[in-house]
């Protein structure tokens, strides 16, 4: 089968087809013939993962060097990238019962990667689903990391009907489906984000944008029930005023500096570091939400396989206005 190929960390130039073995499901896995991929900051990250350094690291520091060891250190030990996909199942192992050659689903294989091919391998108990009726293979495949993130995070700091929420980094994937759930929850949400991306984000039902290059969310005024702050940039001490009496500021990504406020912070406003990792029954749930119309999501450009590096070097520009798609023959 084809697949998009690494052997070595770098630009978008190390990305290449190749045939490689397709793989044959376990007892308890479907083979997916995959129609489309994102492009995601994991992948971006992983291609290059050898460049980053504990400063541009989304993630404490200490965790760098296991987190390298693991990716390998010189050469990439996972040599097809893509962590989510959209397709259909063209064959089940001998004890699957959730799924049959022909569903049409999607899914999220995290760190395993492998998406970038025209085959893949998942148990029918991972973080994969029938997808949604009413999403094309392009959309579908943007959905499940970052809803999943989302959902999973914002349980840790349910939201109240009426509560005001701002999303700093509202554009991205997690950022875009957090808008997007705590509307559902009956939030008033201001999305921030970049100049391209403000079309966008409002398209997704922002009630209030905010351009982070030409205001300060901090200093206009309004005050927030909830700051959902997606890659850890915002300081407590630099957004507590703009915190209600009880409210929250919530990294999605964060390092050791944000684990020490966590910790030394007192009064009623709290920050939260928080993990969670997406499973079968969150995509479910996302599903039916999907389906009832309540998340959607826009893409921008699809490019087919063999512009793989076209498609990273667009998505790591600062110019894309939504989700960027591999896309696959069907």
């Amino acid at each position: 089968m084809k697949a998009i190929v690494y052997t070595d960390y770098g630009s978008p130039d190390v990305l290449h087809l190749d045939e490689v073995a397709k793989p044959t499901p376990k007892d308890n896995e479907i083979l997916v013939r995959v129609y489309a991929s994102p492009v995601n900051y994991g992948d971006t990250a992983a291609r290059n993962f050898k460049a980053l350094t504990a400063s541009t690291f989304n993630m404490p520091a200490f965790l760098l060097i296991p987190a390298k060891l693991s990716f390998g250190l010189r050469h990439p030990r996972v040599k097809i990238l893509g962590n989510e996909f959209a397709g259909v199942v063209e064959g089940v192992g001998s004890v699957v019962t959730r799924f049959k050659a022909g569903d049409e689903v999607f899914g999220y294989r995290g760190p395993s990667f492998g998406a970038y091919a025209e085959y893949v391998c998942i148990r029918e108990d991972g973080v994969v689903a029938l997808k949604p009726v009413n999403l094309s293979y392009e959309e579908a495949a943007t959905v499940p990391y970052g809803a999943c993130t989302a959902l999973g995070l914002l349980r840790r700091a349910p939201i109240q009907k009426g509560q005001k929420v701002l999303i700093n980094g509202a554009s991205g994937s997690i950022g875009s489906y957090a808008l997007q759930l705590a509307k559902y929850d009956g939030a008033e949400v201001t999305g921030v984000c970049g100049t391209p991306r403000l079309d966008f984000v409002k398209s997704l039902g922002a009630d209030h944008v905010i351009d982070y290059t030409r205001e300060d969310f901090t200093h206009n005024g309004e005050i927030y029930d909830l700051i959902f702050d997606v890659l850890g940039r915002i300081s407590f001490a630099h957004c507590k005023n703009s915190l209600s009496e009880h409210g929250r500021l919530m990294y999605a990504s964060f390092k050791t500096k944000q684990l020490l406020q966590m910790l030394t912070t007192r009064g009623s406003k709290k920050v939260i570091c928080a993990m969670t990792t997406a499973t079968s029954g969150d995509l479910l749930q996302i599903k039916e939400l999907v389906e009832a119309g309540k998340i959607k999501t826009v893409v921008d450009r699809c490019y087919p396989m063999e512009q793989a590096a076209e498609a990273h070097r667009y998505a790591e520009s600062g110019q894309k206005k939504g989700p960027v798609i591999i896309t696959l023959p069907h």
